[in-house]
């Protein structure tokens, strides 16, 4: 009967989502509000109703997605909007893209959704093969390793552990865990639970988890009330504009933020070493700030005279959205970054890595579901 009810919604219901009702929209020809204001009542409502169960202090508009088509989101007033925030960033392709229903017109797809496996213990055979063909096919250059997760937040979050275990595994040559080091870690002191940082810069936004919290600096409201490691904070470079008229201000501005960064893994190192550097292609949360290719091949090169791990997060930037697949493209860096996180627009988690950054032990990277097959298409 299960295997009957799926024959019979993939063959059948799917299909008629996807050649019929999807086939005949197109995207209006322009945007279209309705309401005297936005929300409108029908909104206003959904928002009151919401707002017994959760908070509801950030929503805008309650959206029609059976409506919504291409580049336009519709609410349920009948308002029609350019949808230039895409889900914060994360809409590759539009609205109901009939390429998508195509895709999830196939019955191994529809079962990887409804059966969804834990990743870490349990992958579905298909795994590999979707991993080497879909991921692992864009993946930055020289960066031959993968470890997905869920959000931009974990991804950071779980690449910072790598990070730190990378770190401490040089420390100890590679030998096996001590006694000390395990017993010491349940009590959250070292050996075993080291005093590392990671250093971030001014401006930047990698999330909401503790540990990314701890690295974003880009608007009070996150992290307001939560502690956060002393970790050391460097300034981004803030530039003149015209770039072409600003030459020589701007190449100052790269080497007193250069200059800061390599002062303070010097101030860090007695109290908490910086074990990785973490930065965005482009400050985006914090403004649209950018940097030059110069100054990221000259923090690339402060990273490798201090042994210390250089995370570019591309949550936000890879995926197309600058003019290549990963923005540090554009930076013709020495060699790659030793860690790339992503997000958003590739619709799950995680970050490209080589071999150095996998764990010797299993379960150390790890939670229930590592990701989600039903989002690698």
């Amino acid at each position: 009967m299960r295997s009957l009810w799926l024959n019979t919604l993939t063959k059948q219901s799917l299909y008629r989502l996807s050649t019929k009702r999807y086939s005949t929209n197109v995207e209006p020809k322009e945007p279209v509000v309705k309401t005297k204001s936005i929300p409108g009542p029908k909104s206003i409502e959904l928002k009151k109703q919401l707002d017994s169960v959760q908070a509801t202090g950030t929503i805008q508009f309650f959206a029609d997605y059976e409506k919504s088509i291409g580049n336009y989101i519709y609410d349920v007033d009948g308002n029609i909007l350019l949808d230039v925030y895409t889900q914060i960033s994360s809409v590759p392709l539009g609205y109901n893209h009939p390429r998508l229903y195509k895709v999830f017109n196939n019955e191994q797809n529809l079962k990887t959704l409804i059966n969804r496996p834990a990743l870490g213990v349990f992958p579905g055979k298909e795994w590999p093969e979707k991993l080497h063909s879909v991921l692992l096919n864009i993946a930055p250059k020289g960066l031959n390793k993968i470890t997905t997760m869920m959000c931009g937040s974990c991804s950071n979050e779980n690449a910072y552990k790598s990070i730190f275990i990378w770190y401490q595994n040089k420390l100890r040559g590679n030998a096996p865990l001590t006694e000390q080091e395990k017993n010491s870690c349940m009590i959250n002191i070292p050996p075993g639970a080291p005093k590392l940082s990671i250093l971030s810069f001014k401006g930047a936004f990698h999330g909401r988890t503790l540990g990314a919290l701890s690295t974003t600096h880009s608007k009070y409201i996150h992290k307001l009330d939560v502690p956060s490691f002393d970790w050391p904070i460097a300034s981004f470079p803030e530039y003149r504009y015209p770039l072409d008229e600003n030459v020589a201000h701007n190449k100052k501005e790269d080497e007193k933020c250069l200059s800061e960064v390599q002062d303070l893994i010097q101030q860090y190192a007695s109290k908490n070493p910086v074990a990785g550097i973490v930065v965005e292609p482009i400050q985006s949360e914090g403004g649209d700030n950018e940097a030059s290719p110069e100054f990221f091949r000259s923090l690339q090169a402060i990273c490798k005279k201090n042994g210390i791990a250089l995370l570019i997060d591309e949550v936000q930037t890879g995926g197309g959205s600058t003019g290549k697949f990963w923005a540090h493209e554009h930076f013709e860096l020495e060699s790659p970054p030793d860690v790339v996180t992503f997000s958003k627009k590739l619709q799950l988690g995680g970050y490209f890595h080589n071999d150095d950054f996998i764990p010797n032990e299993p379960y150390r990277i790890f939670n229930t579901w590592m990701g989600d097959p039903g989002k690698v298409l």
